[in-house]
């Protein structure tokens, strides 16, 4: 329905007909179509803002750059955004294409990977990079400063 909305005549007049005619035309499983990208970019996005902000903040509290302090978790979210935008822009530029491409260009996610990457070079993956990080990275800061806070009044350990 986002990409229909540029359109001049739309698929879809609503939520309730674009369901109705999508089960009509695909069955309950179109649906789901397209959802894998859309997973394989959450899981990304998860694994590198969770994995990263442990570690990171680990590293600057055991190495003596700050303590456990609302400075060291700015730090460690801050690294926790960057990793997240790195790991996720190769599938949020895949998912993108294929949820705008128009007919069938792309076959699949790997497809659209292979072509973007023979086309226009391994660089394409990242296309988007700053505006995806200026969206995580704040977000990172609120969540995992008020993370800490929250485990700090609830009493349990840092680590």
């Amino acid at each position: 329905m986002q990409a229909d909305g540029r359109l001049v005549n739309p698929r879809y007049s609503g939520l309730a007909d674009a369901f109705t005619k999508i089960v009509r035309a695909e069955g309950v499983a179109g649906l789901w179509r397209g959802v894998l990208p859309n997973v394989q970019r959450a899981f990304l996005v998860n694994m590198g803002e969770l994995a990263c902000y442990d570690q990171a903040k680990r590293a600057i509290v055991g190495r003596g750059i700050c303590g456990d302090n609302v400075a060291a978790h700015t730090l460690a979210s801050m690294m926790s955004g960057l990793s997240a935008t790195v790991l996720s822009c190769p599938a949020d530029v895949v998912k993108t294409r294929m949820m705008n491409q128009a007919g069938e260009e792309y076959r699949g996610s790997v497809d659209c990977l292979m072509k973007t990457v023979t086309k226009e070079g391994v660089m394409a993956l990242w296309k988007g990079f700053f505006p995806t990080w200026a969206r995580l990275g704040p977000w990172q800061f609120v969540f995992w400063v008020s993370y800490e806070k929250f485990r700090s009044f609830a009493g349990l350990s840092p680590f």
